[in-house]
Order: C-alpha cells, then sequence, then structure tokens
C-alpha cells in the first residue's frame, strides 16, 4: 500500500505538472472569454514579442561572431527562457555548456525545465544523462539533492530502488562531508529508506513471513548504518541528529558510535572558525578557502581535502593558481585516473588562456595512457584557446613535442611516430613564423629553443647530424650569429655527436660573427687547436683571433671615444644652460639697479623741476591715456620695491592685482636642498587658487606635520600653481607621494620627490607601472562623461575591482581612457573576453590586457650641433616680447673700452658703486643736471 501511494503521488505530480505546463503551451487559450478592453494591452504584448524576437537574433548574430561572449550566452537564454521557445533554448544551452562550465543556477533552470517537459521514458533517461553532466561541472550539493529527488520519480521501473541508493550514494561520496550543507542529503537518503521501511511492513493483525522478517531486518540494518555514518561525520546541527537518532531506535546507541560522534563533535569545533569566516566574508573568499585548504591538508583527509578545493572552486572557477594547487594534488596523492582528468578538464574549460593547465592536463593524459588521438585533440584545442602571450605558444607546442618524442622508438631506423614527430617540429616552426608572429608582432622564440631540441634529437636520438647542421644554419640565419652561447651551444653538440673538421669551421665562424663575447669563442678556438690542430691550424686561429679581437678593440675605442665626447657634450649643455641661467638672473639684478637709481634721482631733483612737470603733461598721471604703457611699467616698479604706487578707485579688473597685492612685499626664500628628503614638490594646480597655504596645509596634514608650505609667485604676485612642502619627518614625504594624481579644484595635483634637475637632469618620476600587468586592463574608446562610478558598475560584474583610474589631461579633462585593476590575472582575462567590444553610452570600447609600449627616448643632438632646446625659454614682461628684451643696457655701456668688473657668475655689473671707482668714467648726470645745463645756454 505505501509503494501504491508513492505511485499516487507520482501521479499527481505529473499531473500537477502537467497542468503548469498548459498556460505556456497555449497561451491564447480563453481568448474568446477576454473583453475588447484588453486589445490595447495584446497589442503591447505583439509589440514586445517583436521586440524580443529582435533582441534574439541580434544575440545570435553576435554569438556567431564571438562565441566566447559569456554575457551574450545568458541575455540569450533568459530571453528564450522568457519566450517559451523550448527548442531554441535547449539549443543556446547546450552550445554554452560545450564552451564553459554552467554555474549552480543555470543548471538548476535548465534541469527544471527539463523535468517540466519529460513524461515518456525516453525523455526522463534524457533527463538523467542531462543530471550526470550537472554534477560534473561543480561539487553543488542542491543539484545533487535535485537529482537524488528526480530519480525516486522512477522508482516504480526495474530497479528504481537500487538506482536511487545508488545515486544518494554518490552523493553523499561527492557532498556528504560537507559541513553545512551535507546534513539536508543524509536526512533524504534517511527519508527514502523510512518509506521503503513502511512499504515493507506487513499489514496489521498479520504474521510476517520469514522473507518479510528479513527484509525489515535488513531495511532496519540499513536505517541504522545511515544514522551511525552520519554522526561519525563533522556536520552542523549533529546534535539534533544524535536526539533523533535516539528517539528512533528502539535499542541503545552502541558506544562505537557514540565515540565516533564525540570525536566528530570535536572536529567540528575545529572547523567552525573557518566556516565563520567563509560565511562572514565578501566574494570570492579566496583567502578563506586558502586557510581552511591548509588546515585540511595538516588533518590529511583526501576525501575532506578534496571537497574544501571543490568548494573553493565553485566560488573562484576563474582563478587558474587554485586549480593547478588541485590538479598537482591530485596527480600527486590521488592518482584516481577519472577523478584527475575530469578536474584537469574543468580546469581548462574556466580558464582557458593559461598555458600551464593545458601542459598538466596534457600530461596527466599521458600519464593515465589516453589514446594517442584523445590527446592530439585536446592539444589542438589548446591552440585555440587564446593565449595571451607568444611564449605561451611556445611552451604548449614544446610540452606537445615531448610528448610525442617520448612515444618514438628510437632504435628503429624509422616508424610512423618519428614520421609525425619531425612533421610536427616543422609544423611547430611554420606555426610560430606565421600565426603567432602575425598576431604578437613576434614568435615568442627568439632564440629557437624549439628548432634547438629538433636538432638535438636529430643528433642524439637519430644519429642525423646532417639535418641537425641544417637545422642549425637556419637558427643562425634567424639574427642568432652575434651571440656566442649560440655558436657555443652548437660547437658542443658538433663536438659530442659531429667531427673536429665541422667543430673548427663552426668556431671560425664564430669568432667571426659574434659581438657580445668574443674573447670567450677565440679561446674555444686556440683551445681546440692546441689539443687536436696541426702547426698550420694554430697558426691560422692565432693570426684570425688576433685580427679579430683587434679590430674589437679598435671598435670599442671609437665606441668609447664617442661616448665620451657625448657625455662632454651635456656637460657644456649643462654649463651653457646654468651659464643662460646666471646670466638671466644678473639681468634681473641689473634692471632693477637701474630702475633705483632712476627713481632716486627723480626724487632728489622733485622740489626743482615741479614746476615744469606741473606744466607739462605728466607721463604718470592716470589720467592721460598716452600714459597706460608707463603707468604699467611704474606698477612693476612699485612690485619690485616695494612701494606702494597713487591709489586708484577699485575697479573689477584690478580685483586680481589687489588680492595679490598683498604677496609682493613677501622675500623671495632659497630652496634648502638639505631638505630634500623631508620635501615634496607640488605642481598642477591652478593658478586662481585662493590662499594655497591654507588648502594644502589641510590636504597634507594627514600625512604627518607640515613644517613649512612655500607656494611660488609671480613678480605680481600670483600664484605660479605649483609649491613645496616641508615636512617634518621622512616618512611623512613618502606618505605624502600617495597623494599624486589627487584631484584638487577640478585638476589632477602632482606629487613628485623633491630633486635637483641640475644635478639629475634625467630624473623623471611616472607613478604608474610600464611594463605588462596581467591584472590589469587598458580601456579605449570610453565616453568623456563616463564616471568612476559607472566604469566599476561595468567592470565589477566580472571580478573584484580593485582600483580604477580615469586617464585625464593636466587641466583634469578625460581623455577616454583608463585603467581597471582586478584582483588576479584570472578576473582579468575574464573581464577582457566579455567586455571587449561592449557599448558604453553609445561609445564601442576596447578592452586589452595593460602592456604600454616602450616610450622612445628623446634623440641626442648630433656632435657639433648646436640646440636650441638647451637654451632657457625666455620669460617676458609686462609689455610683451619688445627689443628691449634682447639686451638689458644701452650700447654705449656695452662698447666701454676700459675692462669692467665682473661678478662670479659672468654678467657684467654696471651699479653705480663700480662706476664711482672707476676713474677713467664720467660723472653720470641726472635730470636735474641736464636741466641746469639748458637753463646755463
Amino acid at each position: 500500500m505505501a509503494a501504491a501511494g508513492l505511485e499516487v503521488a507520482e501521479v499527481g505530480e505529473e499531473e500537477e505538472e502537467k497542468e503548469k505546463r498548459l498556460p505556456e503551451r497555449d497561451p491564447e487559450s480563453g481568448g474568446d472569454s477576454e473583453d475588447e478592453g484588453d486589445s490595447d494591452s495584446s497589442g503591447d504584448g505583439e509589440d514586445e514579442e517583436k521586440e524580443n524576437e529582435a533582441e534574439i537574433q541580434r544575440l545570435e548574430e553576435q554569438l556567431s561572431i564571438n562565441a566566447f561572449d559569456y554575457n551574450c550566452h545568458l541575455d540569450l537564454i533568459k530571453l528564450l527562457r522568457q519566450e517559451g521557445e523550448l527548442v531554441r533554448l535547449r539549443r543556446a544551452r547546450q552550445k554554452m555548456s560545450e564552451l564553459f562550465p554552467l554555474t549552480e543556477e543555470i543548471w538548476l533552470d535548465w534541469l527544471k525545465d527539463e523535468i517540466k517537459m519529460a513524461s515518456e521514458s525516453s525523455e526522463r533517461d534524457k533527463v538523467y544523462e542531462l543530471f550526470e553532466r550537472a554534477v560534473k561541472d561543480y561539487i553543488c550539493p542542491e543539484i545533487w539533492l535535485e537529482y537524488a529527488q528526480y530519480s525516486i520519480g522512477g522508482i516504480g521501473q526495474e530497479g528504481g530502488i537500487e538506482k536511487v541508493r545508488s545515486i544518494f550514494e554518490r552523493a553523499l561520496t561527492a557532498v556528504g562531508l560537507h559541513v553545512t550543507k551535507g546534513a539536508a542529503l543524509w536526512e533524504a537518503y534517511r527519508e527514502f529508506e523510512n518509506a521503503i521501511l513502511e512499504t515493507a511492513q506487513p499489514a496489521p493483525g498479520s504474521v510476517p513471513s520469514p522473507e518479510q522478517q528479513q527484509m525489515l531486518c535488513s531495511q532496519l540494518e540499513k536505517i541504522h548504518t545511515l544514522f551511525r555514518r552520519q554522526l561519525g561525520i563533522p556536520l552542523l546541527d549533529m546534535e539534533a541528529s544524535y536526539a533523533e537518532y535516539e528517539e528512533w531506535s528502539e535499542e541503545p546507541i552502541p558506544e562505537t558510535t557514540i565515540k565516533n560522534y564525540k570525536k566528530a563533535l570535536q572536529q567540528l569545533e575545529k572547523c567552525k572558525p573557518y566556516e565563520e569566516a567563509l560565511l562572514s566574508a565578501e566574494t570570492p573568499k579566496l583567502a578563506e578557502y586558502q586557510a581552511y585548504i591548509d588546515f585540511e591538508m595538516k588533518a590529511g583527509d583526501p576525501a575532506r581535502i578534496q571537497l574544501i578545493y571543490e568548494r573553493a572552486l565553485a566560488e573562484n572557477c576563474l582563478v587558474p593558481d587554485l586549480w593547478a594547487r588541485y590538479n598537482q594534488y591530485l596527480d600527486r596523492q590521488l592518482k584516481v585516473k577519472e577523478l584527475v582528468l575530469s578536474a584537469h578538464d574543468r580546469a581548462v574549460r574556466n580558464c582557458p588562456w593559461t598555458v600551464g593547465l593545458w601542459i598538466r592536463y596534457l600530461l596527466a593524459m599521458e600519464r593515465h595512457r589516453v589514446d594517442h588521438g584523445a590527446i592530439s585533440e585536446m592539444f589542438e584545442k589548446a591552440l585555440n584557446a587564446g593565449f595571451i602571450q607568444a611564449t605561451d605558444y611556445v611552451e604548449i607546442w614544446q610540452a606537445y613535442l615531448d610528448y610525442l618524442r617520448r612515444r618514438v622508438d628510437f632504435t628503429q631506423d624509422s616508424s610512423k611516430e618519428l614520421e609525425e614527430l619531425r612533421s610536427a617540429f616543422a609544423r611547430a616552426v611554420e606555426y610560430l613564423k606565421q600565426e603567432v608572429e602575425e598576431r604578437f608582432s613576434e614568435s615568442g622564440d627568439p632564440s629557437c629553443t624549439i628548432m634547438q631540441n629538433w636538432a638535438r634529437v636529430e643528433a642524439r636520438l637519430c644519429n642525423n647530424m646532417q639535418k641537425a647542421r641544417e637545422l642549425w644554419d637556419n637558427i643562425m640565419t634567424k639574427g642568432n650569429a652575434k651571440y656566442a652561447n649560440m655558436w657555443l651551444e652548437y660547437y658542443n653538440l658538433e663536438r659530442a655527436h659531429g667531427d673536429t673538421q665541422h667543430c673548427r669551421k663552426a668556431l671560425h665562424r664564430a669568432v667571426q660573427c659574434t659581438s657580445d663575447y668574443p674573447e670567450h669563442v677565440c679561446e674555444v678556438l686556440l683551445t681546440l687547436e692546441r689539443i687536436e690542430g696541426t702547426l698550420e691550424d694554430w697558426d691560422a686561429a692565432v693570426q684570425k683571433t688576433e685580427n679579430r679581437l683587434a679590430r674589437v678593440n679598435e671598435q670599442r675605442a671609437k665606441a668609447a671615444e664617442k661616448e665620451a665626447a657625448l657625455a662632454k657634450q651635456e656637460e657644456e649643455k649643462a654649463e651653457q644652460r646654468k651659464q643662460a641661467r646666471a646670466e638671466k638672473k644678473a639681468s634681473k639684478k641689473a634692471k632693477k639697479t637701474r630702475l633705483g637709481d632712476k627713481r632716486k634721482a627723480d626724487d632728489d631733483d622733485e622740489g626743482e623741476w615741479g614746476q615744469e612737470e606741473a606744466e607739462q603733461p605728466s607721463k604718470r598721471h592716470k589720467g592721460d591715456g598716452d600714459g597706460v604703457l608707463l603707468e604699467e611699467d611704474m606698477e612693476v616698479e612699485t612690485g619690485l620695491f616695494g612701494r606702494s604706487g597713487p591709489e586708484k578707485p577699485d575697479h573689477p579688473t584690478n580685483q586680481k592685482e589687489k588680492a595679490s597685492a598683498g604677496r609682493k612685499d613677501i622675500p623671495k626664500v632659497l630652496h634648502d636642498s638639505s631638505k630634500d628628503n623631508v620635501t615634496v614638490f607640488v605642481s598642477n594646480l591652478s593658478y586662481s587658487m585662493a590662499d594655497p597655504e591654507v588648502k594644502l596645509k589641510e590636504l597634507f596634514e594627514s600625512c604627518g606635520e607640515v613644517v613649512e608650505i612655500r607656494p611660488v609667485f609671480s613678480n605680481k604676485g600670483t600664484f605660479r600653481g605649483y609649491c613645496y612642502v616641508e615636512f617634518k619627518e621622512e616618512k611623512s614625504a613618502l606618505q605624502a607621494l600617495g597623494l599624486d594624481r589627487k584631484a584638487v579644484e577640478g585638476r589632477p595635483m602632482f606629487v613628485s620627490p623633491c630633486v635637483d634637475k641640475n644635478k639629475n637632469p634625467d630624473f623623471k618620476v611616472f607613478r604608474y607601472s610600464t611594463t605588462l600587468e596581467k591584472h590589469k586592463l587598458f580601456i579605449s574608446g570610453l565616453p568623456f562623461s563616463c564616471t568612476k562610478e559607472e566604469l566599476e558598475d561595468v567592470c565589477k560584474a566580472h571580478g573584484n575591482v580593485k582600483d580604477i583610474r580615469l586617464v585625464t589631461n593636466r587641466a583634469g579633462k578625460p581623455k577616454g581612457l583608463a585603467y581597471v585593476e582586478y584582483e588576479n590575472e584570472a578576473q582579468a582575462s575574464q573581464a577582457v573576453l566579455k567586455m571587449d567590444g561592449l557599448t558604453v553610452k553609445e561609445h564601442v570600447i576596447k578592452v586589452a590586457i595593460s602592456n604600454p609600449p616602450l616610450r622612445k627616448l628623446p634623440e641626442k643632438p648630433e656632435a657639433g650641433r648646436a640646440s636650441h632646446f638647451a637654451v632657457p625659454r625666455q620669460v617676458y614682461g609686462a609689455r610683451g616680447k619688445g627689443r628691449t628684451q634682447l639686451s638689458m643696457m644701452p650700447r654705449a655701456l656695452q662698447r666701454q673700452s676700459n675692462p669692467v668688473a665682473k661678478a662670479e657668475n659672468g654678467m657684467v655689473q654696471n651699479s653705480p658703486a663700480t662706476s664711482s671707482k672707476t676713474p677713467e668714467e664720467p660723472k653720470k648726470m641726472s635730470n636735474a643736471d641736464f636741466a641746469k645745463m639748458l637753463l646755463k645756454k
């Protein structure tokens, strides 16, 4: 009767599922009874269907172009499921499962859809096959539980009970040790066995036969065994399971079971901290899983180690290092063929871009004696995996060639395996030359290691030295003839398997061609002739090596002279720059002196010339339009000497000058280079920044105690956009470098070490790496309006984003470029596959692994040619570039025949003090002196 009850329940469930499927199969049923007012909604539904169909076609076309677009697969499956397109949905899911391992959610949706449609036994068999595929992708307790429960529906078929038990036992082997989710499977298994026990009970009032009695005892023993097995495993809520066993069992619990239960409780207490850490951590929990793995490795239980690895991989399936460690453990410890090969297969499907996983897979297949055709097929898949470096293709080819070499029986003169090995070597060389070089602009094998190995196989294993010489001749023609180590490698091969004549010939060519270590090659040649050569051979070798070394020494001397000349030229340019700065400084000082003399003379004669100046139009009166330019000159003069000019009304255009007037009296403070270690140089600040000392002090105080902030102002008192920040401690200055590129008033602030460019002209600081970074992406084609938050929303769907940097110009305006740093290489590689060609705000972006091109160094000017870039940029005055900028003193003074004194920096001094000390120099006349001369006439 219990069996009949199960069958009735099964039929009831099938009828319920059919009722659920009716709306899907006949969505238009009942349409005659609908009101006419629903016609608008039906029209909207038709429009939505058309839009969905168009989107489905677009996604299918996109997948035909790039089948590895993971998100595109997900969107297509979602739309097809929404539209109820079962055939196309099956096809889409099938294609995705062939390329990628599917997640637990995708598998459960697929399985539930198929279960609803499976009514016949043939369809149920297909569902069983689908479950078998699902449990191989990842270790998922939910899928195993669904599998076991679905198998109960076929209990009425022949061997149905044993099939259910087999699935439950496999499920317990796979996930029965899962601390948090394993108990659900144990309980489901016990419930199934209890249901079987109910069917075996005799009818009330009847006496069971011996067969029934034996069946009852057997079934009870099965349930007892399940309880005892479960209580010996550390699982959550073990106490409840123990209490349930006490209540169910009519007999006392055996001492052995109690002992195992207590031992499992102790082990559970040790596992709880790791389980709690996993519950509280955020995805992907890699560090927490690694700690858990280390704990289980010390315990040494293979089943528990395998389970924790599988749990970690379910949440970190794109981490190649984790797959590599797991596969290494399986290869060295468990060595179970099906388990090992399955793990390797899942690894390369999850991380196809990692060449190391493919190499491990090929080795595992060879180790477990997989058919040669299967290994060759797997190698072809590896070639199409899309590695990100040219050297990866060299490594996978070398691994496959090693495998082919191990298959050859070299005791035979010729064999099918040997011919296959030779053709594979030839194909590898051609593949690297054509396919790889076309994609990466390099073959990845500049030293021709594959050809070298081919030559070694031919010479040592096949005794075919002629073929080895041909290969080495080809190697040398590929730009390797200038390297001594290449010639010596060939010489050693010839020495071991060739003859003295070819050794001598190779060394003579090496002496002629080698450019890096010719002395070493010459020494090897002389050693050969000393041991085996005749007198004529010795004389020829000595003459050849002497001539070659003489040419080499001559070339090195010329190169040294050229280098010395360039160094001298650089020193001269540095001296010129220093002298130009000194002359510029002296010219400014001379200008200040002349302006001061003129002001002093005017002040002395002001009383005598006051009347004439009052009668004549004054050039210093602000009311005259003719005197505007001279008024600007007077503003410069008052700024230089700190004297206030005549008052004038405030105008909006003068507010900036008025704001900076207070800074004109600030004396210039020379930079103390002895404090460079506690000082940072801050630049690219806004010229309009108000109170830069206050603004920057608030910003830099977070790094440590600030001693002084020295902003740099122009002669007019306007801020020039850079300053020096001095700290009390050196560690504060180092910490302040972390504020580099921080946005201040809409511009990226540059913070760099304080270094004297005169002493270190080539010093340049670049904060970011300029080499290949596999965990970082370079994105181009972004819209200028894209913000950091918007880009992060796009990128975080593919992994844990550590940092995003939007590239801007000096003014802080975006350039449409960005760098995105992921937690590891695997996440970055997966993001490239999914984001390249993505549309962001109607802009198609390009995504690649960050590998900036090498920066071209500025070409050095030719010797003897003056470089105008060495001259400092001219600083013009308020009037712009006028003729007075060419010389700051009258020509009459420049043509003095008398010797003039020179200052230390080489600039002529024309101060009044110097003029008064020279007896031959005529006395300077002021304006008052000229006026007296005119009055006397």
